[in-house]
């Protein structure tokens, strides 16, 4: 990863995640860190969860953008 200087806002949100979208990125999130650990070592995925904007971008895939996703959630819980 690039090394940059300076600033980012990274609001924390309010509110819940399902239990069922809790599961899935617990499941997503253990499956991604082990794969990192084995291929690049510990060191590595502590760095990286370190770098917020790896941290945000990981939450992200894991689907934890609640305030982008939380429409589209919605939607697939009505179907």
């Amino acid at each position: 990863m690039a090394h940059k200087a300076g600033s980012a806002d990274l609001p924390l949100h309010g509110g819940h995640v399902p239990k069922w979208l809790a599961d899935r990125m617990t499941r997503l999130g253990a499956v991604i860190s082990e794969a990192i650990v084995h291929h690049y070592g510990r060191d590595e995925l502590l760095r990286r969860l370190a770098h917020p904007f790896w941290f945000q971008s990981f939450g992200a895939v894991m689907g934890m953008d609640w305030p982008s996703i939380h429409r589209d959630i919605d939607l697939q819980m009505a179907k």
